[in-house]
């Protein structure tokens, strides 16, 4: 018998007093909070949109989520890390994303045998970018500042799905390479605008919505017979926003083999967010 995970101090205290604060300025509306088992192990995944994705589900549950979070947040070496003792300790479980990282998976396997709940993101990092970051070097290449190949390889290290689904649409040549350069800072806006003209499909659209799944998730899950608890993050990270929407799904158990399962769970993340989306437009 693994020996009882006790809830990180930081987290008993900090919880309570940032949950306020972060209702208060980002008004998240949250849809399916009785979907999070109250016992038993527990795995939440979700789309991964924004930095603060995983604040949504730590106010949606009373219990313990440990996060698991890129190893850079943890050093005061990288930019990323300039908090590393808050993400210590309130719990968070460090992730070498280079590697299969054999520590991270013990620490989560650890989480799960001791009746907790694990908290990742499937698709492995943020599917999004800053509006301002692809602007500056857009308007650098068209200044001439930047080569074109200068240019997307810098895009590269930013894709995210929708950018990579704009790649595609020029490689097809569906879109020209100006649409293509043009667009890639709201690459969602003009999507839905290439729905609306008919070059592309609404099962286009959602086909390309999340980047490729991570099996961690499923392999965890079906390691410890926890239950995954899918949901779905739409709308817009701003003060006293209108649309930031948590749809929160039924839990499931994995009862086939990783690759159908992994496919499932993203049918179901996809399923939320078209839920989601079909709201926010009425």
């Amino acid at each position: 018998m693994t020996a009882k995970k006790a809830t990180p101090l930081l987290y008993k205290i900090a919880k309570p007093v940032l949950t306020p604060l972060y209702k208060l300025w980002y008004n998240p509306k949250i849809i399916g909070k009785e979907n999070i088992p109250k016992e038993g192990p527990v795995i939440i995944v979700g789309n991964h949109i924004h930095i603060m994705d995983q604040c949504n589900i730590i106010i949606s549950t009373k219990r313990c989520i440990y996060y698991m979070a890129k190893k850079e947040y943890f050093d005061k070496k990288y930019k990323e890390g300039k908090f590393p003792w808050f993400f210590k300790q309130t719990g968070c479980i460090p992730v070498d994303r280079s590697k299969k990282d054999d520590k991270a998976i013990e620490s989560a396997l650890e989480v799960l045998k001791n009746q907790k709940v694990l908290g990742l993101f499937p698709e492995g990092t943020r599917n999004s970018i800053k509006e301002e970051k692809i602007k500056e070097l857009y308007n650098n290449y068209y200044r001439n500042k930047i080569k074109y190949n200068d240019f997307f390889k810098k895009i590269k290290k930013n894709k995210t799905s929708f950018i990579n689904y704009l790649e595609e649409l020029k490689e097809k040549k569906i879109i020209t390479k100006r649409e293509f350069l043009d667009n890639l800072h709201d690459a969602n806006a003009f999507l839905k605008k290439l729905i609306k003209s008919k070059k592309i499909t609404i099962e286009d659209y959602y086909n390309h919505i999340l980047l490729p799944l991570k099996f961690g998730a499923v392999s965890l899950a079906k390691k410890t017979d926890a239950y995954i608890v899918p949901y779905a993050i739409t709308g817009n990270y701003k003060f006293r926003s209108k649309n930031l929407l948590i749809r929160i799904g039924k839990p499931f158990k994995i009862k086939t083999n990783l690759e159908e399962a992994n496919l499932l769970l993203e049918q179901k993340i996809k399923s939320l967010i078209k839920e989601n989306e079909t709201i926010s437009e009425k």
